[in-house]
């Protein structure tokens, strides 16, 4: 068989450019360490390394988004302290102010400290996040939450909680609404409140009593107590009205009960006791607990201790006055307390979601070497195989170009 001079060229610059092509993609793979250089060199393996990088990606978004997170959690969490800090001063000036032997002037001294502690808690609730951003403002973060009046504060933000996608399927809220923590305060002991009417002359004072069955307390019944005095020797006796129906709620038998001092008094699921000597026509209530405005709570503290108080009547308003104050002032701090515990379990979920998006990306990291990493042994084998037989043709193509009848004339 005849082969002609340009199909031996040709055969042979086709096999050199193969095979210097394989060598340089060998030394591609070398110089990159990667062995995948193109789609084409492994579809299946391209297409799944570039789902696995691109959920690699988000995970490293999900850090640093919850290190966002965290960097707000943990000013939020600095604020709270503050609040609830504030809230104690302010339970030990009322229990303070209780003191029998204080004058009106001290009383004063007491209201005037407290209108700065009112001043500070409403700094506190108005704080924010150092990018111009308010805390507790909900959605409306450039919004200030709590504007002054006179009988406390007005929240002007609204009930949203801003969140942040922390992990695939976790988002995780940065705040909590001023509403929620500074206006969602039950009053009372948290079912019921008593209070003193504020007509009441005598010197009983009424305590804030406890629930002794809860299916009957949530009813969610207005009581009020009225006390008469007649007689000689003077003999006290009181009648209890459900406000709700209009109904008297009364021994089986008796229209009216005997007062005795420090008794308790127990009716639709409510227990409370009463001391002191009430005067002819004195009242108290006993409603639902209501939400009320830790700032009205202090405004109405403040207003407590600034009223006259003179004679047995006013020293016992006083009182009645400061044991609903601290009733309230307590239900608000513990309700700072259980958002500030709920900041604090969302700091502690976040330490988890670290860990976990610390081994996705260990997972993911693998999972690309599998897929992507060259294995460098069998590389450089390739490489010096490559380089050996293209050396080859070259020899062996320069031997055959070489070749002609004339070398032998």
């Amino acid at each position: 068989m005849r082969i002609s001079t340009l199909s031996i060229y040709s055969n042979a610059t086709s096999q050199l450019n193969t095979l210097q092509n394989a060598l340089a993609r060998t030394q591609t793979q070398l110089s990159t360490q990667r062995r995948i250089l193109t789609p084409a060199d492994d579809p299946v393996a391209s297409a799944r390394a570039l789902e696995v990088s691109q959920s690699k990606e988000m995970n490293a978004q999900f850090a640093t988004n919850r290190a966002s997170a965290r960097s707000s959690l943990i000013t939020v969490e600095g604020t709270l302290q503050n609040a609830g800090n504030l809230l104690q001063d302010i339970q030990e000036l009322a229990v303070k102010a209780g003191n029998a032997s204080m004058l009106p002037k001290d009383r004063e001294l007491l209201a005037t400290e407290l209108d700065g502690r009112l001043a500070d808690l409403l700094g506190v609730a108005n704080s924010t996040d150092g990018a111009g951003g308010y805390l507790f403002s909900g959605y409306m973060a450039t919004t200030q939450p709590f504007t002054p009046t006179p009988g406390g504060a007005d929240y002007q933000g609204d009930q949203g909680q801003r969140q942040l996608q922390v992990a695939a399927s976790r988002r995780m809220p940065m705040s909590a609404s001023g509403s929620a923590i500074f206006e969602n305060n039950r009053t009372g002991n948290g079912t019921f409140q008593t209070q003193a009417a504020s007509t009441n002359t005598g010197a009983a004072v009424i305590s804030s009593g406890s629930v002794v069955d809860r299916n009957l307390a949530e009813a969610g019944r207005d009581y009020k107590l009225s006390f008469e005095v007649s007689g000689t020797p003077a003999v006290t006796t009181y009648s209890v009205v459900d406000t709700s129906t209009g109904t008297e709620v009364a021994v089986p038998g008796m229209t009216t009960q005997p007062y005795q001092e420090g008794k308790a008094i127990t009716f639709g699921g409510l227990s409370f006791d009463i001391k002191g000597v009430p005067a002819n026509g004195d009242s108290f209530t006993v409603e639902p607990s209501q939400k009320q405005s830790v700032f009205k709570t202090v405004s109405d503290l403040v207003a407590a201790l600034r009223a006259p108080s003179d004679g047995s009547g006013g020293k016992a308003a006083l009182t009645n006055r400061l044991s609903t104050a601290l009733d309230n002032l307590q239900q608000a701090h513990d309700n700072v307390l259980t958002v500030h515990a709920s900041i604090g379990a969302h700091m502690k979920e976040l330490d988890y979601l670290d860990g976990a998006g610390d081994d996705l990306d260990i997972q993911y990291t693998a999972t690309l070497s599998d897929l992507q990493d060259l294995d460098m042994v069998k590389a450089i084998s390739d490489f010096s195989q490559h380089q050996l037989t293209l050396q080859a043709a070259q020899m062996s193509f320069k031997t055959m170009s070489g070749m002609s009848l004339f070398n032998y004339l």
